[in-house]
């Protein structure tokens, strides 16, 4: 008998059309080729898509080696199969809602703590696996090297594994990123190229274990022309936009005072629920943070101006009732 896993996570990303989606946390500006990326996908859609060396060019383009996946999500499940045997699994308390669900599913034990590092790394066990979103899962805080290094030196005191989640790093001014024998992190494209359905990332550490059980083809024609297409970019397009959404950032920020180190905030509002279902009235889509362990905030992100400007006007005036 097979029986359905009791345990289930909510996403962003608009399920209906017609309304302005503010609950995915994507870059709005996507790369001046991606029609052209969409032809060559098509153009080499009738061949099984090998990247061994797109993933070497892109490992010289981050300067480490990576372990190229189909977004974060592959690379949790082959957290799964690599690392989650006989371990418990730590995670804080309000963060992305997959870690629980994967460690679920490889019948692991979850321990909840703090969202603060020096805190999370009081819990950490002989043989355990961390997960730590930087920046956060949903309120966009983001650690520096400093304060996450108590929990590395509990990793590594421990033989522990910190698996830390950088799904958001590129949306931050001036990241640091930690590195240890027992740290493995977690990237992918999909948000900070506005491209989620291309499903595609990376993984640094432990190559030779992530390549050992990945999916074959994994990121499909697409996500091999999008490789391609990369690193022809050398990630400029990054250079480009993330200065336009830094700007509306310091915008909203200061409209509706809220604040955050990556392209999205939350904001406590009262009744989740009721602020979302208003806010679809006016044709906006908001998340609510209930299943971050949440209820009484929204989850909102950074889009274009005139677009931010529609959100800030619909907030302000549901505060005004």
């Amino acid at each position: 008998m097979l029986r359905p896993i009791e345990f289930s996570t909510y996403h962003g990303g608009a399920r209906e059309g017609g309304l302005l989606d503010f609950s995915a946390s994507l870059n709005p500006y996507q790369p001046e080729w991606v029609n052209e990326m969409f032809e060559r996908a098509k153009e080499i859609s009738n061949r099984y898509p090998y990247y061994e060396k797109l993933e070497e060019g892109l490992s010289e383009l981050v300067r480490e080696e990576v372990t190229v996946t189909a977004g974060i999500t592959e690379a949790l499940y082959l957290l799964g199969i690599l690392a989650l045997r006989g371990r418990d699994v730590i995670i804080p308390e309000h963060t992305y809602g997959e870690y629980g669900r994967v460690a679920r599913i490889f019948g692991r034990k979850v321990v909840k703590g703090p969202n603060e590092p020096e805190k999370l790394a009081e819990l950490v066990e002989k043989d355990s696996v961390v997960f730590f979103c930087n920046p956060n899962n949903p309120d966009g805080r983001f650690y520096r090297v400093k304060e996450i290094k108590p929990l590395i030196d509990a990793v590594e005191d421990k033989k522990a594994l910190l698996v830390i989640d950088e799904a958001f790093i590129d949306f931050v001014q001036k990241p640091e990123s930690p590195s240890g024998e027992n740290v493995v992190k977690l990237r992918t494209f999909t948000k900070s190229y506005g491209l989620p359905g291309i499903r595609v990332g990376y993984v640094i550490g432990f190559p030779g274990a992530f390549k050992s059980v990945r999916m074959p083809w994994g990121i499909g024609s697409t996500g091999l022309a999008f490789l391609e297409f990369l690193l022809k970019d050398g990630f400029e397009h990054l250079r480009k936009t993330m200065p336009l959404v830094w700007r509306e950032k310091g915008r909203i920020e200061r409209a509706l005072s809220v604040k955050s180190d990556a392209n999205f905030f939350i904001k406590r509002v009262g009744d989740a629920k009721e602020v979302v279902e208003a806010l679809k009235r006016e044709g906006i889509l908001v998340r609510s943070c209930e299943s971050f362990g949440l209820p009484e905030f929204i989850r909102f992100s950074v889009r274009r101006p005139e677009e931010n400007e529609k959100l800030i006007r619909a907030l302000l005036g549901l505060e005004s009732l």
